[in-house]
């Protein structure tokens, strides 16, 4: 008779759970732990739809920077030399920019598979390799240079696909020298 008292009884709330200090653990520590499973769940989704990008092991190294006084023969452009060194994986040079030109353009100069003269949108560079950029083949070319002095510094920003924005001080030399 008296077990079925017990059964017909309503069950009080909170019956049944851990009472005490443990409850009170398990209720203060409940709210943390959905809240961190949600959000574990919610980065899981950003990076499986690739909103937090890809880790590159691009390392680019720029040397031997040089730009060239404009020749007596085309005084509007003054030709650069560059020796830009990929130690990671493949890389794409976008754009050079600089504060002394109005503007930077890529040129492919005779002997080359496109012709002589030919303007490049982009450069690619293999990785670990090593590319050499001068007025005797591919070639950076700045367009209506402002004054240049010989021994003077000109800032140039090499913009790369994967490894971003690099900064070369390239030494203006006299025409014909790297």
């Amino acid at each position: 008779m008296a077990q079925q008292a017990v059964a017909g009884q309503a069950r009080l709330p909170g019956a049944g759970r851990p009472r005490g200090p443990a409850g009170e653990l398990i209720r203060a520590c409940l709210a943390p732990v959905i809240c961190a499973a949600a959000l574990i769940g919610l980065l899981s989704a950003w990076v499986a739809t690739g909103g937090a990008g890809t880790v590159s092991r691009v390392t680019i190294r720029v040397g031997q920077a040089a730009v060239t006084l404009p020749s007596p023969s085309a005084p509007a452009a003054a030709d650069s030399y560059l020796t830009i060194t990929n130690l990671g994986g493949p890389d794409m040079l976008l754009s050079v920019s600089t504060s002394v030109a109005r503007r930077v353009v890529f040129v492919r100069h005779a002997g080359s598979a496109a012709g002589p003269g030919v303007a490049v949108r982009q450069v690619a560079i293999p990785a670990h390799s090593a590319l050499s950029l001068s007025p005797f083949g591919l070639d950076i070319v700045l367009a209506d240079p402002g004054p240049l002095n010989v021994g003077a510094v000109v800032p140039l920003v090499l913009t790369f696909r994967n490894a971003g924005r690099v900064t070369v001080a390239a030494a203006v030399t006299p025409p014909g020298t790297p």
